[in-house]
């Protein structure tokens, strides 16, 4: 199984790169959303993949991140979504919309993607709404260091790769959904509350809980 490739950008498609990684091409297929955030040709990169295989093909699927690459894997368990409909969702919503919609339970959001309808939309959302605070608490940034070949073809140069679009800060979702579990609330009603706060563009962690707690406050 192929979890990661790092290495350089010889061409870039309308949905996928092809990156070359000791002299060795690989075709990774990527969302919109990744794609225009990646490097140009002959820039390093990296991301981690998930190997599709049929019986007259394999495909690779790249992804920035660990929590987007688990999203794939959830969405593409739904009956009805495959492939194409999972990078659809991920391309229009990003990992941590994703997250947010689905702890939300907000279908329309899925529904928003291309090629999705409201009864697919509706599936995603119901069967994976349980699962949301598992992938929301891994909090893993983009791939932290990329594979750069020097001349000689052997050289190994770590670097940081490009910053994400702004967004609410993973590790931040993390930290307040393991703080508001051990205050006793439940997975799924403190996943939708860090959800929410974070809708309203709280991004760290304390600020997170201050609002997931006002939002699990009861009423009166």
């Amino acid at each position: 199984m192929i979890g990661r490739i790092a290495g350089r950008i010889d061409y870039r498609g309308d949905d996928h790169v092809l990156i070359d990684v000791g002299g060795v091409g690989y075709i990774v297929y990527v969302s919109e959303r990744t794609l225009a955030a990646m490097p140009g040709r002959g820039e390093a990169t990296a991301l981690y993949t998930d190997l599709l295989v049929r019986e007259d093909n394999l495909q690779l699927f790249g992804f920035p991140t660990l929590v987007e690459k688990e999203w794939h894997r959830l969405l593409m368990s739904v009956q009805g979504i495959g492939a194409k409909a999972s990078m659809a969702i991920l391309g229009t919503l990003g990992a941590d919309g994703t997250s947010r919609a689905i702890a939300l339970g907000d279908w329309n959001a899925v529904k928003a993607a291309p090629g999705v309808g409201p009864k697919i939309a509706q599936r995603a959302v119901n069967e994976l709404k349980d699962k949301a605070p598992t992938v929301m608490a891994m909090g893993a940034g983009p791939v932290a260091e990329v594979l750069a070949q020097g001349e000689t073809g052997s050289e190994v140069i770590e670097t940081p790769s490009p910053a994400p679009p702004a967004a609410a800060a993973p590790g931040g979702q993390a930290d307040a959904l393991s703080a508001l579990q051990n205050l006793g609330y439940a997975p799924g009603e403190a996943a939708a509350a860090v959800a929410e706060a974070g809708q309203a563009g709280e991004t760290d962690a304390p600020a997170l809980i201050r609002a997931a707690l006002k939002l699990l406050a009861p009423a009166g």
